[in-house]
């Protein structure tokens, strides 16, 4: 039975490696970095709009509520959201290619699978507007804030939620810091080395600040029981709005997630695999 199973095992993941490795999937892979990149450039460009008195969301959502507004938004909602799907897949087929069971192994699993998740969800977001939905980051945070406290023992779930969005964000800054996202792209030293530095410092960090502050805020509406703390990042983006001197904060983080949105782009054109 063991040999069956892993018979089993070892044909998905040569299945895994072929669709992996076909070029045409690749491409339309690194279509969706691309597509992340028009996605961020347009939070970027909504949060800076904020920072200076006007309305909008400031997320995902925002920003493909003005693709679909765009002319041919209907199709562009429908190419991002292929992109996104491509991208999403991608990722999938990068955790099930994770070998071994050590402790780094089983991280590089959570990291990709991840990565999956969080493009899938997006991807669907775009398929939804595209259909003639509106999905709501703030309202979805806050329906599921409100089920965990409702259920047994769901403080400390919200609060466990909170703590790993914003681990999340520190994984962001770190990596942007530490200068780890040259590791993903196929670059030597050169102009558009540097540019890339520059975009991805600004980019990882400025994105990492932004999800810290939705994990804070899931804290916070554990421990007030107040789900209406409880939001995505458009709410996270106008409480660091409220702080003193908040708006000089969000514009530099506006410029920041457009800084990632470019980055993307760099991503899709020198991917390292």
């Amino acid at each position: 039975m063991n040999t069956t199973a892993g018979q089993a095992t070892e044909s998905v993941r040569s299945g895994a490696q072929s669709l992996h490795e076909n070029h045409v999937f690749r491409m339309f892979a690194r279509v969706g970095y691309a597509v992340n990149g028009v996605i961020h450039i347009l939070i970027g460009g909504i949060a800076l709009s904020v920072a200076f008195g006007d309305g909008g969301d400031a997320d995902q959502g925002g920003a493909l509520a003005q693709v679909a507004e765009a002319p041919l938004g209907f199709a562009l909602l429908w190419f991002l959201a292929g992109g996104l799907f491509a991208l999403g897949l991608f990722q999938v087929l990068e955790t099930v290619l994770v070998r071994g069971t050590d402790k780094d192994d089983w991280a590089d699993r959570a990291k990709e699978g991840g990565k999956a998740i969080a493009y899938l969800a997006v991807g669907g977001s775009a398929a939804t507007y595209a259909l003639g939905g509106s999905p709501d980051s703030g309202d979805q945070a806050q329906s599921l804030s409100a089920q965990l406290l409702t259920s047994p023992g769901g403080v400390v779930l919200l609060v466990v939620l909170g703590l790993g969005v914003a681990a999340v964000g520190a994984y962001f800054v770190t990596k942007g810091i530490r200068q780890k996202f040259l590791d993903d792209l196929a670059l030597t030293n050169g102009s558009r080395k540097k540019t890339a530095t520059v975009l991805g410092v600004l980019g990882y960090v400025s994105k990492g600040v932004a999800i810290a502050i939705v994990g804070v805020l899931f804290v916070v509406a554990a421990v007030t029981s107040d789900t209406s703390e409880a939001t995505g990042l458009d709410g996270a983006l106008k409480t660091l709005a409220e702080l003193p001197f908040g708006n000089v904060l969000l514009v530099v983080v506006a410029f920041g997630l457009a800084a990632y949105g470019v980055y993307c782009f760099i991503r899709a054109r020198y991917p390292r695999s």
